[in-house]
């Protein structure tokens, strides 16, 4: 198989593995409150990568000190980075116990929309296939959404926690280049677990109660959307291109609606289907790069960053 085919086949496999996160997410909203759940997926997440930091560590023959002084770079923009996904995150859960996953995979995707967007504000360039996927990204949305006269509760959470996705994926963006972006991942892992914990029983002094029904989800949730789902990620991104990588990676959509039909039976209206298709198209669109980063990205000179969907905890890339 050629080494690129393998690349891509393994990003697939982890789009795979964030879209049917949503399913987890969805199953265990049924017997852990939003912000439980989170802080058991945060400490998880943070045990599942933790063996990645060392095997890459030790290919690398960093020394104790430079491990050490790698850690310290990451507390800043680890706590702010994780005080957004936790916003992003907690948004996310809380509107997944009141939509399916299907709805809550599109509506997350808009991210992929809305980063280029916002990165206006910091003086980024917007591509005319920006704008074109906002044009038809927006009207899915409302199709896929409005339901009795009005946008369903659990679907305006999830929107709501797109503005979190957004500015959590432009903060990684802006501190990956400049410090480990796997151990950016733990520390802001470990910032929403900690901070979802705190919270979660304050809430409720048995927040945890449902643990132990809900700890398949969380383990997938935790465990392969996390350890596994990166590692691949990290290992297909090192012979795909990234425009491609993207691309495939902006699959998870789908693929949550995919493992909703499946796995708990979920149906869209014939609107919703409309506008998933929609939002699908823009989500596409918004992610084919300019003529400049094309040729960047052919001469080896450059690549686009590769935002992860996720449910979009991180922006990860191989540097």
């Amino acid at each position: 198989m050629r080494q690129d085919t393998r690349a891509y086949l393994l990003l697939v496999g982890c789009s795979l593995i964030w879209g049917f996160t949503f399913v987890a997410q969805r199953l265990g909203a049924e017997h852990l409150g939003a912000y439980a759940f989170n802080a058991a997926r945060g400490y998880l997440g943070v045990l599942a990568l933790l063996p990645l930091v060392w095997f890459l560590d030790t290919r690398a023959a960093r020394s104790p000190h430079e491990r050490l002084q790698a850690w310290r770079s990451v507390v800043k923009p680890g706590l702010f980075i994780g005080l957004m996904l936790t916003g992003g995150q907690t948004l996310q859960q809380l509107g997944i116990e009141q939509t399916t996953a299907g709805n809550a995979s599109f509506v997350t995707g808009l991210y992929m929309v809305l980063v280029p967007l916002a990165g206006v504000l910091f003086g980024q360039r917007t591509t005319g296939f920006t704008w074109a996927g906002i044009a038809l990204a927006v009207p899915g949305l409302f199709l896929l959404t409005w339901t009795g006269g009005t946008i369903g509760a659990g679907d305006l959470l999830v929107l709501i926690g797109t503005l979190f996705w957004t500015f959590q994926i432009l903060g990684v963006g802006r501190f990956a280049r400049r410090v480990d972006p796997i151990r950016l991942s733990v520390a802001q892992f470990a910032v929403m677990a900690v901070v979802s914990h705190v919270i979660a029983v304050v809430q409720s002094p048995d927040a945890f109660a449902g643990l132990l029904p809900a700890f398949g989800a969380v383990a997938f949730a935790g465990i392969l959307s996390t350890g596994v789902a990166f590692t691949l990620q990290v290992l297909g991104q090192r012979h795909a291109r990234a425009s491609i990588a993207a691309m495939i990676m902006s699959l998870e959509s789908l693929w949550g609606a995919v493992g909703g039909a499946l796995l708990l039976g979920e149906r869209f209206t014939t609107l919703g289907y409309v506008g998933a298709a929609l939002m699908m198209t823009g989500i596409l669109v918004a992610q084919v790069p300019s003529r400049a980063e094309r040729e960047a990205e052919l001469s080896g000179e450059a690549a686009p960053p590769v935002p992860v969907p996720e449910p979009p905890s991180t922006a990860l890339r191989d540097d």
